[in-house]
């Protein structure tokens, strides 16, 4: 399989129009997706957002604290009596 202009026009048409890489694939024939996104790739075809992650949130750990110098320390409890 080779990448002629017209399967070329083909790809970038599909794409633009929002098509998945495997749609592509499928109607093109002879290629994988893979295949597909690398070539769109090299086109410098506009990347599309992942159908994954667009459902997660990001997920950040907190900010560890700062631990406070010893001067800094409130002063310990007086003990009782």
């Amino acid at each position: 399989m080779s990448w002629t202009d017209e399967r070329i026009e083909k790809l970038t048409k599909m794409w633009e129009s929002g098509s998945t890489a495997s749609q592509i694939a499928e109607e093109l024939g002879g290629v994988s997706r893979n295949a597909v996104i690398g070539k769109a790739h090299r086109l410098g075809l506009k990347a599309r957002p992942s159908p994954v992650k667009a459902n997660e949130k990001p997920a950040r750990a907190p900010a560890p604290k700062k631990a406070k110098p010893a001067s800094e320390a409130p002063p310990a409890p007086a003990a009782a009596p």
